[in-house]
């Protein structure tokens, strides 16, 4: 029973540690370009091939419609499909600006605070599910851990805007932190990014 609480535990810890690489799943903007790309990459290949473009730019644009497929794949299909039967249509303004959307969309990443409130969340529920002495006992810590997060976010938060309202006390305000730890330092600044 505690294994598998301390499992529990374990995972959204892992799942937090690395924010950097987490992402939202594609919006509909995102699919939609994904899907104009590959049909771009096909036009581009048929185009290639009957302008009788070279044998490499054959090959190229052949090539990168095959990856494109693998693209449109993984983001899924959209809902809404944008009118891409001819060389014409694909490039319509409308399209160009999706393809900024969809750019502009997926450099979106989950905020870090909003994720580690989330799985103790989930933790919490999971514990509470489980009952018992151990799942009371891992609540109640994680009800803490939730509370010192929240003012470990608003010390780092409020320390920044210290920082940037008095420019000349940042020099000390840093030496006065170079006391800390290793580990303190690093997660400090991961917060802060």
């Amino acid at each position: 029973m505690m294994r598998q609480v301390l499992a529990t535990l374990i995972v959204p810890c892992f799942l937090v540690c690395g924010c950097d690489s987490l992402r939202f799943a594609p919006g509909e903007a995102q699919k939609q370009s994904a899907w104009l790309h590959n049909r771009t990459a096909t036009i581009a290949a048929d185009t290639a091939r009957d302008e009788a473009g070279s044998e490499k730019l054959q090959a190229l644009t052949k090539l990168s419609q095959l990856q494109s497929r693998a693209v449109t794949s993984h983001y899924g299909l959209p809902k809404e499909f944008p009118q891409a039967d001819t060389a014409e249509e694909i490039l319509a303004e409308s399209n160009w600006q999706l393809a900024r959307t969809a750019l502009s969309e997926s450099a979106d990443r989950p905020d870090a605070w909003q994720v580690a409130d989330n799985a103790l969340e989930l933790a919490i529920g999971i514990c509470a599910l489980l009952g018992g002495v151990y799942g009371t006992r891992a609540v109640r810590f994680l009800k803490q851990a939730k509370v010192k997060s929240k003012a470990l976010q608003e010390i780092i938060a409020g320390n920044e805007l210290f920082k940037k309202q008095n420019q000349a006390a940042a020099l000390q305000f840093k030496e006065a932190h170079k006391a800390q730890s290793p580990q303190t330092r690093q997660i400090v600044a991961q917060i802060k990014t």
